[in-house]
C-alpha cells in the first residue's frame, strides 16, 4: 500500500510545489480540504492563495521561508475561505523544502489536515511557526520588525562599498533584541577572514582575523555547512564549542547568532550578532536575523562587484593612457581623463603624447564609438595603430589616413553582431621652436585658443570624416601658429555636449573659465573645466555629481611659454589655411578675423576688417591655383591698437588697379583696400607674394 493511500485513510492530503512552473500538485484530499473539487488535480499557485485567508497565508510564508534557511520543516494553521470571505475550516499544513544551488528550494512538500476546533479557534492566524517552536509574536511586534527591515534594505541597498556595508550593519537597531557586537567573515580560499567588526575593544579581533575553515568555530561551521547556528547561552557555546570558548569567554555577551552569508547559492562568509542579554532565538527573531543577513551578502556581493569594476577601470585607464607625464619642451601640457558616472566606468575616449622621429612631438585626441568594455577595446587598438604609424615619420594626413583604415578593416572583421564603431580624432603635430602646429582632424572638434590676453577663439580647421567611416578618405592639413602666452585645448565632446548643451552653448559655457586668469597654472585651469562641467575629476564619486558624468572627457592644455614675449604690449595672431578644395574655410577665416577684434572700439572697422579679408582670400581662390595663407595680429594697447592682415600665395603674378565696370563681378579688392584700409601694400615673397593692409583703431566716441 503506498503512503499516499495511508494519509488519506487517516484525513491527511499530499500537496507538491514546483518552483519552475509555478505550479502546486494536489491529491484528493488536500484538493477537497482547501474547498477545490476532490480530486486529483494540478494548479497554479494563484488559485491555491486564493483559498486560504491572507494575513494567514502571509505568516505560512515566512515561516516556510525560514524552514528552508534553516533546512527544518514548518507546521501552519490555515484558514480556508470562500469567495465571500467566510471562513470554511481550519487546516494545518506541514512543510519541508528541499533547496537548490541557488539556495531557493526547486520543490515543496507537505501535508493538510483538518484542524481540531480548539485549535481552530484559539490558533487560527498566529499560529504559523516552525515545528516545535513557540506561538508567533504580537502583531505590534510584527509591524516593528517589518519596518526595520524595510529600512534595513533600504540603507543596504544604497550602500556601494565594503566599508559603507559594514557601517550599515554596525548601526542596525533590530525591534527588542540589538546585538552590540557584530562581525563579518569572508572566505578566502580555504581560509576565513575577518571583513570588520563592531563593537570589539581595540585587540578583542585579533584572535579571529584569519583562521582555518576547519576550525571548530561557529562562524567557520556556518561556512562549511550553509546553516545558522544560534547560541542562546554562555553554556550553549562552551557545550558546542569547547576549543574556542575560552576565546570568546571574557567578552561578557550572552547569546550569539551566527548565520550564512549566501549570495548567488554560494556562501561567501558567515555574520556574527552578540548579544549582552539573553536571546532565546524564537521564530520571529530567527527571522529576522535570516533576512538580515539575506540582505547583507547581497549587499557584500555588490559592494565587492563595485569594487572589482572599479578596480578593472583603474587599471584599463592606466594601461590605455601615456605611461608618461605630457612633456614638450618650451611649452607646457597637462592632461585629464575623466570617465562617465555608469558601469565599469570606462570608454572610447583617450589623449596621448608621441615623440616623432622628426623632434617634433604629436598630441592625440581621440574619442570612439561608445561607452562601453567594446569601445575601451577598440580604443586601445586604435591607439597603439596610430602610434605606430607616427613612430614610422608618416605626415600628420598620412597617419590618419592609415588609421582610418586600420579601424575600418578592424570593424569589418570584428563579429557580425556587433554594430561597427567610428571614431574622432585631431591629430596634431608641434614644433616647440616656432610654435608651428600641423593639424589633421577626423570628424572631431577644432580646437580652442585663449590668447595672452584673455580672448578665446575657436580654431577653424579643415577637417574629414570620423575614423573607420570610409577607408580611403583624405585629411587636409591646418597649419597653425601657437604665439608665446597662448593656450590651446583640444578635447573629447564630453567636455561640451552635455547638460543639454550643443557645440556653440557648451563652448559659451566654458569661455568665463578660459577667460579667467590663468596664473595658478595649467593644471588648476584643467580641473577648472572639468568640475564646471562633470563635478570633481574622481571616477570614485558617488550621488549627484557621479550622475552628472554623462560621458567621458579627454582633453589637453598647451601652452607655449612666453619666453621673451612682450608682455607690455599684448599680441593676438592668428594664421589659417584656406584650402582651394575647401571654399567653406572662406567663413572660418570671417569669423577668426571678428573674433580677433571682438572687443574692438569701432564696430564699422570690424566690419571693413571682415569685408577685406573676405575680398583678399576670394581673389586668392579665383585668380591663381593656389591656397590662401591668412595671418591676422593685433598690436597694442587697447584703444591705439593695429590691425595687421596678410593672404599670401604662391602665384609670382602681381595684383594691378582697375576699372571695373557697373555689372562686373571683380575687380574691386585694391579699390576696397584704398578706401577702407588705414595701409596698405604688395610683398613680393620669394615664391609668391603677400598682400596686406592695416587698421587704426579708432578712439572711443563719448
Amino acid at each position: 500500500m503506498r503512503i499516499e493511500d495511508v494519509l488519506a485513510s487517516l484525513g491527511t492530503g499530499v500537496w507538491r510545489w514546483d518552483s519552475a512552473t509555478d505550479t502546486v500538485e494536489l491529491d484528493a484530499v488536500s484538493a477537497g480540504l482547501i474547498g477545490l473539487p476532490p480530486r486529483p488535480q494540478k494548479v497554479h499557485s494563484g488559485v491555491t492563495r486564493a483559498c486560504y485567508h491572507a494575513s494567514d497565508y502571509v505568516e505560512m510564508s515566512a515561516a516556510v521561508a525560514l524552514a528552508i534557511a534553516e533546512g527544518t520543516s514548518s507546521e501552519s494553521l490555515l484558514r480556508v475561505v470562500r469567495e465571500d470571505g467566510q471562513v470554511v475550516r481550519t487546516v494545518v499544513m506541514r512543510t519541508f523544502g528541499l533547496p537548490s544551488a541557488s539556495g531557493r528550494p526547486e520543490e515543496i512538500v507537505g501535508t493538510l489536515q483538518e484542524a481540531p476546533a480548539v485549535h481552530a479557534i484559539a490558533g487560527a492566524g498566529t499560529g504559523t511557526r516552525p515545528t516545535g517552536t513557540a506561538p508567533a509574536a504580537p502583531a505590534d511586534w510584527r509591524r516593528s520588525r517589518e519596518a526595520f527591515l524595510l529600512d534595513a534594505g533600504r540603507a543596504l541597498a544604497e550602500a556601494d562599498s565594503t566599508e559603507e556595508v559594514l557601517r550599515v550593519a554596525a548601526h542596525l537597531s533590530m525591534p527588542g533584541f540589538s546585538p552590540d557586537r557584530l562581525a563579518v567573515f569572508g572566505v578566502q580560499g580555504d581560509r576565513l577572514r575577518a571583513i570588520g567588526f563592531h563593537g570589539q575593544q581595540p585587540g578583542d579581533e585579533v584572535p579571529f582575523l584569519d583562521m582555518p575553515l576547519a576550525t571548530e568555530y561557529p562562524a567557520a561551521v556556518v561556512v562549511r555547512t550553509g546553516r545558522a547556528v544560534y547560541l542562546p547561552s554562555p553554556q550553549a557555546y562552551e557545550e558546542r564549542f569547547p576549543a574556542t570558548w575560552p576565546l570568546v569567554r571574557d567578552f561578557g555577551r550572552s547569546s550569539w547568532a551566527y548565520l550564512p552569508l549566501v549570495s548567488a547559492g554560494r556562501t561567501i562568509g558567515a555574520w556574527m550578532a552578540c548579544f549582552r542579554e539573553r536571546v532565546a532565538f524564537t521564530p520571529d527573531e530567527r527571522s529576522v536575523l535570516t533576512t538580515v543577513a539575506r540582505m547583507l551578502a547581497q549587499a557584500l556581493s555588490r559592494a565587492h562587484l563595485h569594487e572589482s569594476e572599479r578596480e578593472l577601470s583603474d587599471g584599463l585607464q592606466r594601461a590605455m593612457l601615456p605611461g608618461r607625464r605630457p612633456d614638450v619642451e618650451g611649452m607646457t601640457l597637462t592632461a585629464r581623463y575623466v570617465p562617465t558616472g555608469g558601469g565599469l566606468q570606462v570608454g572610447g575616449d583617450w589623449y596621448d603624447v608621441i615623440d616623432l622621429p622628426s623632434g617634433r612631438t604629436a598630441l592625440v585626441v581621440g574619442d570612439v564609438q561608445g561607452h562601453d568594455v567594446r569601445a575601451a577595446g577598440l580604443m586601445g587598438q586604435l591607439r597603439i595603430a596610430l602610434r605606430a604609424y607616427a613612430a614610422e615619420g608618416h605626415r600628420p594626413d598620412a597617419v590618419m589616413s592609415r588609421t582610418s583604415r586600420f579601424l575600418a578593416g578592424l570593424t569589418e572583421c570584428s563579429d557580425e553582431s556587433e554594430d561597427a564603431r567610428f571614431a574622432t580624432c585631431l591629430y596634431m603635430e608641434v614644433d616647440p621652436v616656432d610654435g608651428t602646429l600641423d593639424v589633421v582632424r577626423a570628424g572631431h572638434l577644432d580646437p580652442v585658443v585663449r590668447l595672452a590676453d584673455g580672448t578665446t577663439i575657436v580654431r577653424r580647421t579643415a577637417g574629414g570624416l570620423p575614423l573607420g567611416i570610409a577607408p580611403d578618405s583624405d585629411y587636409p592639413t591646418t597649419r597653425l601658429t601657437l604665439e608665446p602666452g597662448e593656450t590651446m585645448l583640444i578635447c573629447t565632446d564630453g567636455l561640451i555636449e552635455t547638460g543639454g548643451h550643443d557645440l556653440d552653448s557648451g563652448f559659451q559655457r566654458l569661455r568665463p573659465v578660459l577667460e579667467g586668469p590663468v596664473d595658478d597654472g595649467l593644471e588648476v585651469l584643467a580641473d577648472t573645466l572639468v568640475e564646471m562641467v562633470h563635478g570633481p575629476a574622481s571616477h570614485h564619486l558617488t550621488g549627484p555629481l557621479a550622475d552628472r558624468r554623462e560621458d567621458d572627457v579627454a582633453l589637453l592644455l598647451v601652452r607655449r611659454d612666453p619666453v621673451g614675449a612682450r608682455r607690455d604690449v599684448p599680441v593676438r595672431r592668428s594664421v589659417l589655411t584656406v584650402a582651394q578644395t575647401d571654399a567653406r574655410q572662406l567663413r572660418a577665416a570671417r569669423e577668426e578675423v571678428r573674433a580677433l577684434l571682438h572687443d574692438w572700439t569701432s564696430g564699422d572697422q570690424v566690419d571693413a576688417a571682415v569685408l577685406l579679408v573676405s575680398e583678399l582670400v576670394t581673389n586668392v581662390l579665383l585668380h591663381t591655383d593656389d591656397d590662401a595663407v591668412l595671418g591676422a595680429q593685433l598690436l597694442g594697447v587697447p584703444g591705439v591698437r593695429r590691425l595687421r592682415v596678410d593672404v599670401t600665395d604662391r602665384s609670382d603674378e602681381m595684383p594691378h588697379r582697375r576699372t571695373p565696370g557697373e555689372m562686373a563681378a571683380s575687380g574691386r579688392g585694391l579699390l576696397l583696400l584704398q578706401e577702407m584700409a588705414d595701409a596698405w601694400g604688395v610683398d613680393p615673397l620669394g615664391d609668391g607674394k603677400a598682400i596686406w593692409f592695416e587698421l587704426h583703431e579708432a578712439p572711443m566716441v563719448g
